[in-house]
């Protein structure tokens, strides 16, 4: 049977409107999209989401990459139980402190109450320490450069599909070092592998900085993240990597003798990202059409549709679709053949601009009589973005045609970011243009836990991070009034 015709005008107007337009409601848009892409839907346990295949795929996509990059420098994959004994979360007092609220706790198994409540893992720095202070003994055992893909479970009373859900998936490194300042490097060392993935395979640009002392990771010293600005002008903190100190190699007696048998702590490192990555790129790069896929990451990279009109069409043109997807996928492209019969060219047009795959071909009887194909970017959508392009080198022009796409769309973020970056003097200056202008604010901070809160009673912002990569210099405090040469970036966050 032949394709049908495209759909009409009403037909492609009752596809929109499945997904909200964002600049009327951004939220209610990201949950459309999340749906009408295939993403994830809800679980039957409150909190709790279902990763669907096209969503677990661009998490793979993801996973990857970073575990790439991990391994490059130096650490090994390995794996420490769901289940984590309460008695070890409370040997650190301000990780037992800040994780409280959060916990999901196991009190029976097997019909009976257990002598010890298990803990269901919310993150892994206790058991891991119970561990190294087993396996660490002599600086000869050190650097011990770890991580683990797990699950996480941290009680969730407001859900959103990725950003925030009971359960989810994420990646984290646990290292220890023999020395405080090698500590230090490797955190600084994961945040820069954080941001270079953010910035060349997720097409994200991120700031860089240090947490403030109320926003850190409970139990450490210090904690640095990678912030991103999402098409709202709102936050979303992306990654985070902390220098632990001694505090948790104190609390398990993770020791080791040194080159002069002296018995001294280690140093330690945490450091992670989640699931909330696949939202991150939905809502930074995501359009009134459904996803907008960094080819990098996309679980398909192109997607190849042939159009016919008759059966004597059909034959030839499949034939050749099938023989453009077989030498894409010999060259390492990620290509898609979708001969379906049931749906119009139209619907599949719509079917994959809504999943945001980088790069669609068309392949036609006029395409086919004059050995071309009509190229269509999902990043310049509509008749701007098309191109015909000669079948003769066509494996040679893809791989420019991803890397140009990736390119713009990072561009196109960076240029999104820029323009809703702004410079604030006063809280009551930011008060009065946050809610017109929603974006990252740049502002001098000399202040404390408490001027922290009046900020975020004032305008429901907070301080993102005090920024690394800042000019020399000084100000007056946005909220103070006192001199610093600290800068931060304020913002509404996810």
């Amino acid at each position: 049977m032949a394709s049908s015709s495209p759909p009409t005008t009403k037909r492609m107007e009752e596809m929109a409107e499945k997904i909200t337009n964002p600049d009327v409601d951004f939220a209610q848009w990201y949950l459309d999209v999340i749906r009408e892409a295939e993403l994830a839907d809800s679980a039957p346990v409150r909190g709790c989401m279902i990763i669907r295949p096209y969503g677990y795929s661009l998490w793979e996509a993801m996973k990857e990459a970073l575990d790439q990059r991990f391994k490059a420098t130096g650490h090994s994959n390995a794996y420490f139980p769901l289940f984590i004994p309460e008695s070890f979360i409370s040997k650190e007092s301000e990780h037992v402190e800040g994780f409280a609220p959060e916990l999901a706790v196991v009190t029976h198994g097997g019909g009976k109450k257990l002598e010890e409540p298990l803990v269901v893992r919310p993150t892994s720095e206790t058991i891991i320490n119970h561990m190294f202070s087993k396996w660490i003994s002599s600086y000869r055992d050190l650097p011990m450069l770890l991580n683990q893909w797990a699950n996480v479970v941290r009680w969730e009373l407001r859900p959103r599909p990725f950003l925030r859900t009971t359960e989810f998936l994420w990646q984290e490194g646990h290292t220890a070092h023999a020395t405080e300042e090698e500590a230090r490097e490797e955190a600084m060392r994961m945040l820069r592998v954080y941001e270079d993935f953010a910035v060349n395979e997720a097409a994200i640009p991120v700031v860089t900085g240090r947490k403030t002392e109320s926003e850190k990771f409970a139990g450490a010293v210090e904690s640095f993240s990678i912030e991103a600005m999402m098409g709202n002008g709102w936050a979303l903190q992306s990654g985070t990597s902390h220098y632990l100190g001694t505090n948790f190699a104190r609390a398990f007696e993770t020791t080791y003798l040194d080159e002069t048998n002296t018995q001294r702590y280690v140093h330690q490192t945490s450091w992670g990202v989640s699931t909330r990555l696949v939202g991150a790129v939905v809502m930074a790069h995501g359009d009134r059409q459904g996803l907008r896929l960094p080819p990098r990451i996309a679980p398909v990279q192109v997607v190849v549709v042939p159009i016919f009109r008759s059966d004597d069409q059909r034959a030839k043109i499949l034939e050749e679709s099938a023989r453009i997807v077989s030498v894409l996928d010999d060259a390492g492209i990620r290509a898609q053949l979708d001969d379906r019969d049931t749906v119009s060219p139209g619907f599949k047009f719509n079917y994959w601009e809504v999943r945001g795959v980088p790069l669609r071909i068309e392949l036609g009887p006029r395409d086919l009589k004059q050995d071309s194909v009509t190229i269509c970017p999902r990043n310049v959508p509509g008749k701007e973005g098309k191109s015909t392009r000669p079948l003769e080198g066509l494996v040679e022009q893809v791989p420019q045609l991803l890397d140009s796409i990736q390119e713009q769309m990072l561009q196109d973020a960076l240029r999104r970011r820029e323009e809703m970056t702004y410079d604030v003097q006063t809280l009551g200056e930011l008060e009065e243009r946050l809610p017109e202008s929603p974006g990252f604010y740049r502002a001098w901070w000399d202040g404390d836990g408490e001027d922290e809160r009046r900020l975020k009673e004032a305008t429901k912002a907070t301080i993102r991070c005090i920024l690394l990569d800042r000019p020399e210099g000084s100000g007056k405090c946005f909220v103070t009034g006192r001199e610093s040469s600290q800068r931060v970036i304020v913002a509404r966050a996810y």
